[in-house]
């Protein structure tokens, strides 16, 4: 259970019909995608994969298509991210994912009824985690999102050694003074996974070594680049990779938030439907302005390719 997870694991969009049903017949095409990229894990029907707008079913069915192509590939770690909101769906959900072999489930902070206190929320994960203990659970911290911003160190207090099979935290927010004494805790004990693709060299920089981002999806290679860097002491080089990776970012605020991720899938090759409501998505005209403001930033030299692109360069 403390394994600590290296490199980019990437939260997939999930595939939409044009009548707005999920599509789980690209899944397979996705997970060749995603590792013809070096990307190591796919962290499912998270914020990026729309997890709250799907039902139960249709998450399952997720769950299953993903389990189904990696199966037989332990490289490739799938995490499933359960909710935050009912606890028995999650416990159900949590069951299902261990029953056909995902590697790890997440959890998030309840966002309606919030927990009144950080004891409160551990006593959320360990509920929910002790139904599966014999999978890794990770905390998953969004506070952007659920409104619940306690610091996640005094969660790990909260929570250790009560609960085994607590691997780490997702880490989504931008307090790196509680994010790196979470990494330095119990000696580095538990897996801090960082979440801001804008903020992945600030990350590095105090110790992370694996990330969770919806930009690894279509952008791998600019990240492993940029991680690369850093690993050589190129810091100016790092810096400049980072400003890449702002700079498309700023798209996804100019053209509607996170929708637009979909958008840049549609570039790369795998299109993945749009968004469900209460997300906007583009017009036709708003994607023909982000095409070309997307071409402006060279993207075609960084984005994720496809096995036959990869081959043919």
């Amino acid at each position: 259970m403390n394994t600590h997870l290296t490199g980019l694991i990437a939260a997939p969009f999930t595939p939409m019909n044009r009548n707005g049903n999920i599509n789980t017949a690209l899944i397979p095409a996705y997970y060749q995608f995603l590792k013809s990229n070096g990307v190591t894990g796919a962290f499912i029907c998270g914020s990026t994969g729309e997890g709250v707008s799907l039902t139960l079913a249709e998450k399952k069915e997720i769950a299953s298509a993903w389990a189904n192509c990696s199966r037989n590939d332990p490289e490739f770690k799938v995490m499933m991210f359960l909710g935050g909101t009912c606890m028995a769906d999650c416990i159900d959900l949590a069951k299902h994912s261990r029953d056909i072999g995902l590697y790890a489930v997440s959890f998030t902070s309840p966002f309606y009824f919030k927990p009144a206190s950080v004891e409160m929320l551990a006593q959320c994960c360990m509920e929910i985690a002790n139904a599966v203990p014999d999978m890794p659970f990770y905390y998953y911290h969004i506070p952007v999102l659920t409104g619940v911003g306690y610091p996640m160190l005094d969660l790990l207090k909260a929570i250790d050694g009560k609960l085994p099979n607590f691997a780490g935290i997702k880490y989504t927010h931008e307090d790196f003074m509680d994010f790196q004494s979470c990494l330095n805790y119990q000696n580095g004990r538990y897996d801090m996974l960082w979440g801001r693709d804008e903020n992945l060299l600030s990350a590095l920089a105090i110790g992370a070594k694996g990330g969770v981002g919806s930009t690894f999806n279509y952008a791998a290679p600019l990240y492993y680049e940029l991680i690369g860097a850093f690993n050589n002491q190129d810091l100016q080089m790092a810096a400049r990779l980072q400003q890449k990776s702002i700079d498309m970012i700023r798209l996804l605020g100019k053209y509607g938030g996170i929708s637009v991720g979909k958008s840049y899938m549609k570039l790369v090759g795998i299109d993945c439907g749009t968004f469900r409501l209460p997300v906007k998505n583009m017009t036709d005209a708003q994607f023909e302005a982000f095409k070309s403001d997307v071409a402006l930033l060279d993207f075609d030299a960084y984005k994720s390719r496809s096995m036959i692109e990869t081959s043919s360069l």
